[in-house]
């Protein structure tokens, strides 16, 4: 029997891969979330360090920062994404960071829309949350085009933002704003 929290769809217009579930993260995951982490292509795109520890990944999953709703989309069982969104407190309480990745033999086949788009829907429909924003590398033309097409919008650069593969690169800093209801 399908696991009803990984088929209850919070944005049933976005067309799904075959087979793809999305669920809240959970403490059995924390292995194979860890494993895709490490892969290059997942790695790049982040700010993860090389080799997570499980460890380290089990005690994320155990003490979220308050306000947080972290999922992992799987495909036949194996889980090939992994995004999150963290509500920010006092005068930001309208706002929230958002973060993700896929694991890089599944990439380009909808998997991120979908995540996104599911951490979307819980922060304009059950969160009340006005402003997502988030951070990507200027070189990741992929998730800045996934982000623009979801309304995301560039606010500024970020110089010399994080430290990768031996020289700083930059990041964008991007928002969307929840629409207007008429």
């Amino acid at each position: 029997m399908p696991d009803p929290a990984a088929i209850a769809r919070l944005n049933p217009t976005v067309a799904w891969p075959d087979g793809l579930t999305v669920r809240r993260q959970r403490l059995e995951d924390a292995e194979a979330i860890a494993d895709m982490q490490s892969l290059p292509g997942f790695r790049f795109g982040t700010l993860r360090l090389p080799y997570p520890s499980v460890r380290d990944v089990r005690s994320y999953i155990e003490n979220p920062a308050p306000n947080t709703l972290a999922l992992v989309a799987l495909l036949d069982g194996i889980i090939v994404g992994h995004a999150g969104l963290t509500g920010f407190q006092g005068r930001r309480s309208h706002a929230a960071s958002l973060g993700m990745g896929v694991h890089d033999a599944y990439t380009r086949r909808g998997i991120g829309r979908v995540l996104l788009c599911e951490l979307i829907a819980a922060a304009d429909d059950w969160l009340n949350l006005r402003r997502l924003e988030l951070t990507v590398y200027t070189d990741n033309d992929a998730a800045i085009s996934l982000y623009r097409s979801l309304g995301f919008v560039q606010e500024g650069l970020f110089k010399d933002f994080a430290f990768r593969q031996g020289r700083f690169v930059d990041a964008l800093t991007m928002a969307r704003f929840k629409p207007e209801k008429p």
